[in-house]
């Protein structure tokens, strides 16, 4: 079960570079949603650690 959170957290973060870099203006407020979403499923993943 942890593998995939992390498998998740690198899908989003890959999928919000691509959408950054090839759509920019376009799709902008998806984008920093997926960025959001992946650094909020890190900030979890490094609390449950503690």
């Amino acid at each position: 079960m942890k593998d995939i959170v992390w498998i998740i957290i690198v899908l989003l973060i890959v999928g919000w570079l691509f959408g950054y870099l090839s759509f920019g203006a376009v799709v902008g407020n998806m984008i920093h949603i997926l960025l959001i979403v992946a650094v909020v499923l890190i900030v979890l993943r490094l609390l449950q650690k503690i």
